[in-house]
Parts: C-alpha cells; sequence; structure tokens
C-alpha cells in the first residue's frame, strides 16, 4: 500500500485529503508542522508528498529544497497561489507538479496516481528480475556518466543527485543527441497531455541540470539553447 504524506495546516484540507487517498487504497499520515514532518521524513519511508506552500514557520518553498537535497519521491504542491511565477519557483525547487486551491479531490486522487505510477516505472520497481528492468546503460558526455537503468549520474568520480524528473529529461536527450527538441516537444514527452504545467517548466529544469552537470551553467556546453527553436544536448 503507497504510504503518503500531507504537510498541510488547513485541518479541513487535511481532512478531505486524507479520506479521498484513504478511501483510494492510500496510507496517509498528516502533519501541520514543516520541522516535524522533515524530521519524519528521514526517519519513514513515503512514496509520496502532498505539500502546501502556505505554511506558518517554514514555507513549501524551504521544506521542498530540503527534501530535494536529502530524499527523492514526487512532491505535489498544493497551493492558493495562481502566479505563474510562483509555480516555476516551486517547479524550480524540485516540485513535480502543482495543484490549485480549491481543487476536485477526484483531480488529486488522479495526479497521486500518475506521479506514483510513472515513479515506478523510472525506478523499475516492482520489477522482479533484472531482465525485466533491461539491461544498463552508460552513456558518456565529457566528464558526465548516466547510467540509464541504474538512474545514476556522475561528474568525474561524484554521483550526482537526479529527481527523477530531472533524470527523465536528461536521460532523453542524452539518448537523442544532436537533435533540436522545442520546448513544447520535450514537454509532451517528458510531462505528457494531462500535465497542467506548460512549456516553461522544461527551461526550469535544463536549468537545474545545467547547474549540476555544466562546468559554467552560464555558457553550458552540454545542454545548448537554440534560440527560437528549443534545446540541443551536444555529444
Amino acid at each position: 500500500m503507497p504510504k503518503i504524506l500531507i504537510i498541510e495546516d488547513d485541518d479541513e484540507i487535511a481532512l478531505i485529503e486524507r479520506d479521498y487517498l484513504e478511501v483510494s487504497g492510500f496510507e496517509v499520515v498528516v502533519k501541520k508542522d514543516g520541522r516535524n514532518a522533515l524530521s519524519l521524513l528521514t526517519s519513514e519511508e513515503f512514496d509520496l508528498l502532498i505539500l502546501d506552500l502556505m505554511l506558518p514557520g517554514i514555507d513549501g518553498y524551504a521544506i521542498c529544497r530540503e527534501i530535494r537535497s536529502q530524499i527523492d519521491i514526487p512532491i505535489l504542491m498544493v497551493t492558493a497561489k495562481t502566479e505563474t511565477i510562483d509555480k516555476i519557483r516551486g517547479l524550480g525547487l524540485g516540485a513535480d507538479d502543482y495543484i490549485a486551491k480549491p481543487f476536485d479531490p477526484a483531480e488529486l486522487i488522479a495526479r497521486v496516481q500518475c506521479h506514483l505510477k510513472r515513479y515506478e516505472r523510472l525506478t523499475h520497481r516492482g520489477c522482479d528480475t533484472i531482465e525485466e528492468a533491461g539491461a544498463e546503460q552508460t552513456i558518456t558526455i565529457g566528464n558526465v556518466h548516466i547510467q540509464t537503468k541504474s538512474w545514476k549520474v556522475l561528474k568525474g568520480q561524484e554521483e550526482i543527485k537526479f529527481p527523477h524528473r530531472e533524470f527523465e529529461l536528461l536521460k532523453f536527450l542524452a539518448m537523442n543527441p544532436n537533435i533540436v527538441f522545442s520546448k513544447e516537444a520535450l514537454f509532451e514527452k517528458i510531462w505528457g497531455y494531462d500535465y497542467v504545467g506548460d512549456s516553461a517548466t522544461v527551461t526550469v529544469h535544463v536549468n537545474r541540470i545545467r547547474e549540476k552537470i555544466e562546468e559554467d551553467p552560464k555558457d553550458p556546453q552540454i545542454i545548448e539553447t537554440i534560440w527560437g527553436a528549443g534545446y540541443r544536448l551536444n555529444m
């Protein structure tokens, strides 16, 4: 049974989320305080986090940043903010998706199920044998090594942590080198039609990837911007 942590200080919203998730077959833990939730995340294993942005004390942005530096699980932001800059900020910190208040509980369940299935596919959870997961492939670009099945990225000898959406985008570009992809095409490929965001999400994730693999993120040599067209990974 997938285990979900909700960080939400509004009792009514938390109750709605919990009840609908439990009816749908999920185990749910609810926390109001972000700091206590961070401590819980390091001591217990969860499959997905539903995170409110407007929290007392430590806000959802800070929590998202902290989680992404330690743990890789899908993060679904729940926010009353509708400005694009707020959404991009959350995605830039490593959130996978967002849903605006007020929301349809059925949509929340659909989003949760979608992200759990995608994460399971990306990490090959549920595979009984190595053959089912497929053979490991290492793609090398300069001193960057991408291990496609074990989901690792090495820069030199150092492993770099990649949330699953960033890894999927980097892997796709690396497996299709020297081809220009528009932001719209990458968004459709990595996020899919049912995702609520837009192609600006691609820009946020490309910038995060560059910060991790480029020698100079301000002058990227691996993932190049082709102005008016999109992005190309050079190999």
